[in-house]
């Protein structure tokens, strides 16, 4: 009988036949958890007097990286700490990064894996075809000592994406396009999977809009595996994997079909990331342009941010913070010459950091302040005072806004 992707993987992992709805035992190829979550799952962990299944447990501090205050300094210490004494996988600073791109930079993302993060962007491996899910701290410390978890298993919503996207749109606008549809809690406990013409999305754009699925609350979410897959997994030590597929007569809850070709330069506007409106209706003016984060962190991302803003500079008014997404996009950004030109416009390039994309330090935001990002979420308060407001958008117009002193797109420099 016919099967999702996510039916497969989770028959596979489980042992069992099993279909949407039912519930499972699944052995978890990796857990992941980061400086935040880690000290609570370490707790749980030791709550079970067992031995840890240190060959799948990854250690990834990142949020207060390098850590901001003595609280942040006692959580980084608790999780390094675990991780050397449990010889479990760990990067530190230095080495890694943002937990979710150091996850796929390292090869841990694969078709066919699952995998479990104590963060709620675990989503972002789908963009390798594993199957990837956020999960409590305390799950996570279970899974510490079993290497297993239950779920139920998710139907899936199948996104047809057909066309080629014109220039200037990018995955965060393709993503921004979904949500607006499908919009916040619209595919909650769902798999959202990807397929059609994908080959005009490169793998840096599918973890953009694979991490962005979690603002639909899905459960996970998968892009099929192709040349371009391939392509980035060959670069990586990645180890054994399976491609898996959907059925075509597969049993999808709903499919829902987008045309990328008619998609236009986007924006979220506060304070909800399915607020969408294309950039061409907003101007205001803003007080921050932040590019970072496991959403829009990437070398690529970098890359297109330098382009616009080689020989030009950020406006007066605005503060630019570019903040690489792992060490290794650091390094290559600094052997392109990349960090200078950023410099050199009048912008500030960090070591790699979750910063404010959390709220957390490195560019909150002060009362009524505005700050145009890459990120992922613009809740009320999410990058600092309740008065303040953030818009979500592609590194490129972030870039350009700030160099225009308001949101603006790179057309207009």
């Amino acid at each position: 009988m016919s099967k999702t992707a996510v039916e497969k993987i989770f028959s596979e992992k489980s042992g069992t036949d099993s279909r949407a709805g039912d519930y499972v035992v699944a052995n978890i190829d990796y857990v992941m958890a980061n400086d935040i979550t880690a000290p609570i799952a370490i707790d749980a962990f030791n709550d079970l007097g067992m031995s840890a299944k240190s060959e799948k447990i990854i250690i990834i501090p990142d949020h207060f990286i390098p850590p901001k205050d003595i609280n942040s300094a006692k959580q980084y210490k608790k999780s390094k700490d675990f991780a050397l004494d449990n010889g479990t996988w760990f990067y530190d600073i230095g080495n890694g990064g943002v937990c979710h791109q150091v996850m796929m930079e390292k090869g841990f993302a694969a078709p066919g894996r699952l995998i479990a993060g104590a963060d709620s962007h675990t989503n972002t491996y789908g963009a390798l075809s594993a199957i990837s899910t956020g999960i409590g701290s305390t799950e996570a410390g279970v899974i510490f000592a079993t290497g297993k978890m239950w779920f139920k298993i998710p139907e899936t919503i199948k996104i047809n994406l057909k066309g080629k996207p014109s220039k200037g749109v990018e995955g965060k606008d393709i993503i921004l396009h979904i949500l607006s549809i499908i919009k916040n809690g619209g595919a909650a406990y769902k798999c959202m999977e990807f397929s059609g013409d994908i080959q005009y999305i490169d793998i840096n754009e599918r973890m953009t809009m694979a991490n962005m699925t979690t603002e639909a609350g899905a459960k996970c979410c998968f892009f099929d595996t192709d040349e371009k897959t391939i392509e980035y997994l060959n670069q990586r030590n990645t180890g054994e994997y399976k491609i898996v597929k959907s059925d075509d007569n597969a049993d999808f809850e709903q499919t829902i079909d987008i045309n990328m070709a008619e998609i236009e330069p986007s924006i979220a506007i506060p304070n909800s990331p399915d607020n969408v409106k294309h950039v061409s209706e907003i101007h205001e003016k803003i007080d921050q342009a932040y590019i970072g984060s496991c959403t829009n962190g990437r070398i690529e991302d970098i890359r297109k941010a330098a382009t616009i803003l080689k020989g030009r500079k950020v406006d007066r008014r605005v503060r630019l913070m570019v903040v690489p997404a792992s060490q290794e996009v650091y390094n290559q950004a600094l052997r392109e010459g990349l960090i200078n030109t950023i410099v050199e416009s009048g912008g500030y390039f960090s070591g790699t950091t979750c910063g404010a994309c959390l709220g957390g330090y490195m560019g909150v935001l002060g009362p009524d302040e505005v700050c145009i990002s890459s990120t992922n979420r613009n809740f009320i308060g999410r990058m600092g005072d309740k008065t303040s407001k953030v818009y979500l958008a592609n590194p490129s117009i972030v870039a350009a806004s700030a160099i225009l002193g308001r949101i603006g797109t790179p057309e207009e420099i």
